[in-house]
């Protein structure tokens, strides 16, 4: 469909959310908790964080949950009996009030988990979501976004986008067929958008660190430098932050919980950075020290997806620098990789 824009008073972002669960819509925002910002579920809006940056955790858990339940079985005389359990969410999802990143993050997730054979979990979710994304007025030392193809106010994998303007007002987008179905909820509330708005002057600047495909190139030609990734990886503890909190990564295990008559299967959030992620039964293990690991992480976002499912795995929202608790700053290791 054809882009549409609109005005929105800032003063009436407060009337979404009862719009939204009007419609049945469960409502996915930043929420406050403590001294990090996760992804929740609100009843209301003075529960959202709006003013945070970023979230600590990305929103790739409105269709890629860190637990859910696959497999249901029972332990009977005949044998184990199985149950699938249907992938198909009962409600409708607004994911609102994320980044442009968050939003990007899932065409990788689409790329990955829409492969054959598809991930009917993962993809019904998605079809449930229309993702509400704010653009941003203010970045950090560790946002990279212009460096691997988005930006404070890309639009890509948004249905709507807002961006705060002068006098209070809220520039929106309409991008796609379900963010107009969603904005049915609240087009009372929009104006037409008479005047040209120069979205940009309102974004935030975010400096090109590096040339992405001179990264993927370099970076597939860097398999074999054993101390470039020795020496990127020497902090590392393994910790599996880095993935937990990055909106691409997609890596998960199977593990069952059970009684003697009963149980489930659950899927589960992993990361390539942990020691036991390719840990044989034999024993070996074909990725036996961190910096294997470490050259795993970057390969796969920087080599492996781009050639194989043509996009990058890192949309430079900076998460998994922020994350570390040793302090490893993924876009300084990019930029290093690139000048080699």
């Amino acid at each position: 469909m054809e882009k549409e824009f609109k005005i929105l008073n800032y003063s009436d972002l407060n009337k979404l959310i009862d719009r939204f669960q009007a419609k049945d819509y469960q409502v996915l925002t930043p929420v406050r908790k403590g001294k990090v910002v996760e992804i929740e579920l609100v009843q209301s809006f003075d529960q959202i964080a709006l003013d945070t940056l970023l979230s600590t955790q990305s929103a790739k858990k409105a269709a890629f949950p860190k637990t859910e339940k696959v497999l249901e079985f029972t332990l009977e005389k005949s044998g184990v009996k199985q149950r699938p359990v249907n992938p198909d969410p009962s409600k409708e999802t607004v994911l609102f009030g994320v980044r442009p990143c968050d939003a990007s993050g899932f065409k990788s997730l689409d790329a990955i988990l829409g492969e054959t054979p598809s991930d009917s979990f993962y993809l019904k979710k998605k079809e449930k979501t229309t993702i509400i994304t704010f653009s941003c007025p203010t970045a950090d030392e560790y946002c990279f976004c212009t460096s691997v193809g988005g930006g404070p106010g890309n639009t890509a994998g948004s249905d709507i986008q807002f961006t705060k303007i002068k006098d209070e007002k809220l520039l929106v987008e309409i991008l796609t067929e379900k963010g107009k179905q969603v904005s049915g909820s609240f087009a009372d509330l929009l104006s037409d958008c008479i005047e040209s708005v120069e979205k940009e002057k309102f974004l935030a600047t975010v400096a090109v660190a590096f040339d992405v495909d001179s990264v993927v190139a370099k970076t597939t030609a860097s398999f074999n430098n054993t101390g470039l990734w020795l020496d990127q990886s020497l902090r590392c503890i393994g910790c599996g932050a880095c993935a937990f909190v990055c909106p691409t990564c997609a890596c998960f295990d199977f593990q069952d919980e059970q009684n003697t008559k009963k149980g489930v299967r659950l899927r589960l959030w992993d990361s390539c950075g942990f020691s036991l992620f390719t840990l044989h039964t034999s024993g070996h293990n074909p990725r036996e020290v961190q910096s294997q690991r470490w050259r795993q992480r970057i390969m796969h976002k920087f080599s492996y997806m781009p050639d194989q499912l043509k996009v990058v795995g890192c949309e430079g929202c900076g998460r998994c620098s922020r994350a570390c608790p040793v302090d490893m700053n993924i876009k300084e290791h990019l930029t290093s990789i690139a000048a080699q």
